[in-house]
């Protein structure tokens, strides 16, 4: 669909955006960035997880993204089964209007096309591919745009994740494994580009700046996460957090011991009982867990530290795009290739068998290598820079043909 000369492009973003996680609303943030520097007259709202955060904190009108309230959570009575089926058929309805009032639909970043944490087919998977078939029936342009992917072993989530691939007008991804992950479900990704994440285009907050008073030398931000391992690991899901758990309450203790204040870091509102279980465990004042609300928080608490040890992803991008020094507690692929694209593959370990022995060896053996280690993130992040600026003149050329046209007039002139 195209828009009127003179008529605003009317852009919708699309996700399960002001959920909780910081990552996804980071990137929605980063494409908000850049629909206001290169399309300033886009008239802009959201189909999103959590409306009421969305506008508050963006300022941007949203509509829920699914009319049953219960959509995420488990039904096991007749009227809760039967409500979370009407639900798809009104979602249906409520996605194809919301679809047909815009020229562009936008899904900024997110672990859309995979599977690596426990997923059902018929909640955000099928959610997405109804933006996509209805974008196509509606001639409205969607944008799956620095997405990550990865292989699915359900065969309805992998049966919804390709189609939805294949409808949308304009894909890219934020890593090569994604790309190969997509062509190897049937996705023709001849014409698909890989950029870095997209919170690596957010605005670095300026060095030496936490929130609150400065803490003491030798900080070390650990980034802890609610991991029960991914979709195919439901049956044992309990035994891999708590493995994941005590390995990480080891660690954070022997940091302690050694005198070393820790920073405990989350990433989502799922997080938060898995840090206040290691506070309580280790008991020591040097260990306390940090509040944030944004990546932009997790920059500043990451930027304030010697070393950082995370695993979810966004925790690992917000330390790296500041430059410190960082060592992957690695829960899916695309963390081992986020780590080998900033040049610090050797600093990864496996989240499903915390070694709290061999973590330890590892963290010390990044700490010597600190200051060559910064000097590889600031190239690398000079790089990721360029290839995200990139990245939205291309979005600009495939989703906004006439804004773009009328720019290249203006500067011909």
């Amino acid at each position: 669909m195209t828009p009127a000369p003179g008529t605003p492009v009317r852009v919708g973003v699309f996700g399960l955006l002001g959920s909780g996680n910081l990552g996804n609303d980071g990137s929605l943030e980063a494409v908000l960035g850049y629909l206001r520097a290169a399309h300033p007259e886009a008239v802009v709202d959201a189909l999103c997880g959590g409306p009421e955060t969305v506008t508050a904190r963006y300022g941007i009108p949203a509509t829920r993204l699914h009319w049953y309230r219960g959509e995420y959570r488990t039904a096991s009575r007749a009227g809760a089964v039967a409500a979370k089926g009407l639900g798809k058929l009104v979602d249906a309805v409520r996605t194809a209007a919301w679809v047909r009032r815009h020229d562009v639909v936008i899904v900024p970043g997110m672990g859309v096309l995979e599977a690596t944490l426990p997923l059902r087919p018929w909640g955000f998977p099928y959610a997405l591919f109804l933006l996509c078939a209805t974008g196509r029936l509606c001639a409205t342009r969607v944008a799956l745009v620095g997405v990550g992917a990865a292989p699915i072993g359900s065969r309805p989530t992998r049966t919804l994740v390709r189609w939805s691939a294949r409808l949308a007008a304009y894909r890219s991804y934020r890593d090569t494994l994604s790309r190969d992950a997509m062509r190897a479900m049937g996705v023709d990704t001849a014409r698909d580009e890989v950029h870095p994440d997209l919170a690596f285009a957010l605005p670095t907050p300026p060095a030496g700046a936490p929130p609150g008073p400065p803490g003491p030398p030798g900080r070390v931000c650990v980034g802890v996460m609610a991991f029960h391992g991914g979709d195919d690991d439901r049956d044992r899901a309990g035994e891999i957090h708590r493995r994941y758990l005590d390995g990480t309450t080891r660690f954070v203790r022997a940091l302690a011991e050694d005198g070393r204040p820790v920073r405990l870091l989350t990433g989502d509102e799922a997080d938060a009982p898995v840090a206040a279980a290691i506070v309580d465990a280790v008991d020591s004042p040097l260990v306390t867990a940090a509040e944030t609300a944004s990546l932009a928080d997790l920059m500043r608490e990451t930027a304030a530290a010697d070393t950082v040890v995370a695993t979810r992803y966004h925790n690992l991008v917000c330390a790296l795009k500041v430059g410190t020094p960082t060592l992957a507690l690695s829960y899916a692929a695309k963390s081992d290739a986020l780590m080998a694209r900033m040049g610090l593959d050797a600093y990864c370990h496996p989240a499903r068998e915390v070694d709290a022995d061999r973590l330890l060896e590892q963290f010390r053996a990044l700490e010597r290598a600190s200051a060559e280690v910064r000097r590889t993130l600031s190239e690398r992040n000079l790089v990721a820079t360029r290839s995200l600026e990139r990245q939205f003149t291309a979005l600009t050329a495939a989703l906004f043909p006439a804004a773009d046209h009328a720019h290249a007039v203006q500067e011909a002139s």
